[in-house]
């Protein structure tokens, strides 16, 4: 199963549907929240399932959860924005959540700087930074997931 993932469109997302459509079609998108209108139109312009969650600046979507498990071919994927974890300075509270929930891979949004991180922490840790808004030394992000018998993740930077 092949999955995009993005977060932190802030209601710009025409690069990041211009640049996706060029790849291989996803069976799911997931976007992590911060402008959750924007997944709705990325769903309706990609044609493909969107999954989202609220972020911060989603002030008007109370009725969107903030956070999410899902079990996708047996593995189990904790979605979040990441502020009400501090993602901004560090992971450990996220890392404890993912924990508690067995998951093997965890999502989160929140800074606009990719990372990617697979042998640290036991489980996959990935933020695909943002698609318009990316800070440090970052270029435009989103990640890409392929799920068989292992979660293979990239950050892909257009």
């Amino acid at each position: 199963m092949r999955i995009f993932v993005v977060s932190d469109t802030h209601g710009r997302i025409n690069e990041f549907v211009r640049y996706a459509k060029k790849l291989e079609k996803p069976d799911l998108i997931i976007h992590l929240g911060d402008n959750v209108e924007d997944a709705y139109q990325i769903e309706k312009e990609m044609k493909v399932d969107t999954v989202v969650i609220r972020g911060n600046c989603d002030f008007v979507s109370n009725d969107i959860e903030s956070e999410k498990l899902l079990k996708i071919k047996d593995k189990n994927i904790f979605i979040t924005h990441g502020n009400k974890y501090n993602v901004k300075y560090d992971l450990t509270r996220l890392l404890y959540k993912a924990e508690e929930v067995e998951a093997d891979m965890v999502l989160f949004g929140h800074t606009h700087i990719p990372f990617i991180e697979s042998e640290k922490y036991g489980i996959i840790v990935m933020n695909p930074g943002s698609p318009t808004l990316p800070r440090g030394s970052s270029d435009y992000s989103f990640g890409i997931i392929d799920i068989g018998e292992k979660i293979k993740a990239k950050v892909i930077e257009f």
